[in-house]
């Protein structure tokens, strides 16, 4: 696919109402889960042993299977970060994104068009998401967001802990967008959110207008209940697992390998 442009056009002076747009990131603006790629490049750009990075993955998986909560296997995530210097996360994180777009469909179009518009509108745009900041920031630079709803992993003096201060899945992120409203004085029934999966329903709930994006049968159900928007989520690798041992469906092209 076409990549983004690095420039981004300013948002033109609006009459209009005060708005925001909340994004979702994982499978709703890329087609990628971030935090189970940037797990596997950490590990790499840190000189880990494989069979470590191997046996991590599959105690995550093993966590899923057992039923624990997006939460819980968040906390779980980031425990494996313990120790690590948020600077030299911030490099990689940088260096991953580079490599993703480099490979090319990295971006899910609809939804990055969506973007866009709200952006050229003079919304303020958000990202929300349950990733940290090593892979959300450039992702902010490059598509020009005003803020970001993130996972906060607890630090002291710049090393990660091990713990997490907020993990920003379910109703965190719901909890979030409306606290934001509400510091400035926007209206939630002019504002748009756009969620993939079933835990973004509390945040598409909290505005007036929700954007399902892609398959997801809770998802699908309520917009056709409630009249709710839906887009594509379009140019999209094959059907592979994530840290979780989800499987989601595809659509469109099928161009990127599996993970490393």
């Amino acid at each position: 696919m076409t990549e983004p442009p690095h420039a981004h056009p300013a948002p033109t002076p609006s009459s209009a109402p005060l708005a925001a747009a909340f994004f979702d990131v994982d499978e709703t603006l890329i087609s990628v889960n971030s935090m189970s790629r940037f797990l596997r490049h950490h590990w790499r750009a840190a000189g880990r042993p494989r069979p470590a990075l191997d046996e991590a993955v599959r105690d995550l998986r093993a966590l899923a299977a057992r039923g624990a909560s997006r939460s819980e296997l968040a906390r779980a995530y980031y425990r494996l970060y313990a120790g690590c210097d948020a600077r030299e996360l911030a490099a990689q994180g940088r260096a991953w994104f580079a490599a993703e777009v480099r490979a090319g469909d990295l971006f899910l179009t609809a939804t990055v068009a969506a973007l866009h518009q709200h952006r050229r509108r003079g919304e303020t745009v958000v990202l929300v998401s349950g990733s940290f900041a090593p892979c959300l920031d450039p992702l902010v630079e490059w598509l020009g967001a005003d803020e970001v709803l993130c996972a906060r992993p607890a630090s002291v003096g710049g090393i990660l802990a091990g713990g997490l201060d907020v993990a920003m899945v379910g109703e965190e992120k719901a909890a979030a967008v409306r606290a934001l409203l509400r510091a400035r004085a926007i209206p939630a029934a002019r504002c748009h959110a756009y969620g993939d999966h079933a835990s973004d329903l509390a945040m598409l709930r909290a505005v007036g207008q929700p954007v399902v994006v892609g398959a997801d049968p809770l998802l699908i159900r309520h917009a056709e209940q409630h009249g709710w928007r839906r887009i594509p989520a379009s140019t999209r690798p094959r059907s592979l697992p994530d840290w979780s041992g989800q499987r989601r469906p595809l659509q469109g092209r099928t161009t990127r390998g599996e993970d490393a």
